[in-house]
């Protein structure tokens, strides 16, 4: 055998270059072919299947998944809360050791609506603790010194939220939930700092009038309309309207919003016809879209105004509350401003109008439907456009108003003229609740 190959290696050392270099190309070839042909046999007969393995771990994740879940279990609302906050406890002293996993935790938590998913999310990341016995005994320890004191019965701080009418003006606010939103968009004004402005308003009215304004609110669970002095749901001034106006077309105004907002309030009249045009805005209890934008407005500008001057109040909702309330005349950018503004008695108890904004700005109420903004304030990057604007001048409703300035009219020459007070309108096409006039 080996002469034989000896032999035949000769003779190819023999033979030319090229056709050396041919056999060498033939038996690569060759080569190629039955390595392919190897690697489909392979393939098929399934010798590179991974047939996988049971985890190690898969006992554990059933029993994690069995635990116990809220949707399968009838609760009050009373003991979701307090399963909530015992959870809330329990992510705290999970963060002493993992505060990657805890924060992690309570955000999914927050989105799954449902506390018990906390302590599945918990345990399910136990199949990489070796010893859990420091977190429990933290835990438990915890747990003893919370429970050593007893659940006081008190079932709101804010005091002026524990009346019937709270309830009654949430349902009220949440109906214009998409109105507050679009003025929030429109101006780059976070709407939950709008519903705080018309909060303060809308207390404040419940309070003056109030034998007569819990005949309605509370029943028909409707915002109330200004038409006397101050107007619309949040009591807007013509004197101020005008005043918004004009800074939103003046660049040298230190209360001037950008170009972006210069046709924000655009007439669709020239001359007289605009004074009724925007009495119009103001007073409609069916659309308060104007109403929204001119608050909105009046916190943008006040915004801006004292950023100019070197005093950033965009993160001061107290602040902006009780300087809507007191008006652009007593807008002076100061250090250390105050809040303050009108008195409001609620429950026996004085408010100002800045702390009653501020107490529902930082109160979690209302928060899925008015969530906070990362930033309180937008600036427009680009114009609105026709198509927004031609919306906003559409949106005034085609209803009764009492003809403008009967307030200053004499009673008696104005008796068959104007609404009666108080009187609640109604849609006869729609027969559905249209709003409220009362004296302010």
């Amino acid at each position: 055998m080996a002469s034989k190959l000896g032999i035949a290696f000769r003779e190819w050392r023999e033979r030319s270059t090229g056709r050396k270099i041919l056999d060498c190309v033939v038996w690569l070839f060759a080569l190629a072919g039955f390595a392919i042909i190897g690697a489909w046999a392979v393939y098929q007969l399934g010798l590179t299947n991974n047939r996988g393995a049971v985890d190690k771990n898969s006992r554990y994740m059933l029993s994690v998944n069995e635990m116990e879940a809220l949707k399968d279990v009838e609760l009050t609302q009373e003991q979701i809360q307090r399963r909530w906050m015992k959870q809330y406890l329990k992510l705290a002293v999970f963060s002493k050791f993992y505060p990657v996993n805890a924060q992690l935790i309570t955000t999914a938590a927050q989105y799954g609506h449902d506390p018990m998913l906390v302590d599945k999310m918990i345990a399910a990341s136990g199949i990489y603790i070796d010893d859990m016995t420091e977190f429990n005994n933290l835990l438990q320890e915890v747990e003893k010194v919370i429970d050593r004191y007893p659940q006081q019965q008190v079932p709101n701080v804010i005091k002026w939220m524990e009346g019937p009418e709270w309830p009654a003006l949430k349902e009220a606010i949440v109906r214009d939930k998409a109105l507050i939103a679009e003025a929030g968009r429109l101006t780059g004004v976070e709407p939950r700092l709008i519903v705080g402005c018309l909060i303060g308003e809308q207390i404040r009215l419940f309070n003056t009038n109030r034998e007569n304004f819990k005949k309605y609110l509370g029943p028909v669970k409707v915002l109330s309309v200004q038409s006397q002095f101050s107007y619309g749901v949040n009591g807007i001034k013509i004197s101020t309207a005008k005043a918004i106006e004009e800074h939103m077309k003046d660049p040298t105004s230190p209360f001037y919003m950008g170009p972006r907002y210069e046709h924000l309030l655009d007439y669709t009249v020239e001359g007289q016809a605009q004074e009724d045009e925007r009495y119009n805005r103001l007073v409609d209890y069916r659309n308060h879209l104007y109403s929204y934008l001119y608050t909105a407005c009046i916190l943008h500008q006040t915004m801006i105004q004292w950023k100019r001057a070197g005093y950033d109040i965009s993160n001061r909702p107290d602040i902006l509350f009780t300087l809507f309330n007191v008006g652009f005349a007593q807008s002076v950018p100061k250090p250390n401003p105050v809040c303050g503004g009108s008195h409001i008695k609620v429950h026996g108890e004085t408010y100002t109008f800045g702390a009653i904004g501020f107490d529902f700005y930082y109160s979690g109420e209302l928060v899925e439907d008015f969530p906070f903004w990362r930033e309180h304030f937008i600036p427009g990057d680009k114009d609105l456009t026709e198509e927004e604007i031609a919306y906003i001048q559409g949106s005034v409703s085609n209803c009764k108003r009492p003809p403008r300035g009967w307030e200053y009219m004499k009673k008696d020459s104005v008796q068959d003229a104007q609404p009666v007070h108080e009187e609640v309108y109604h849609d006869e096409e729609e027969d559905e609740y249209a709003g409220t006039y009362a004296n302010e």
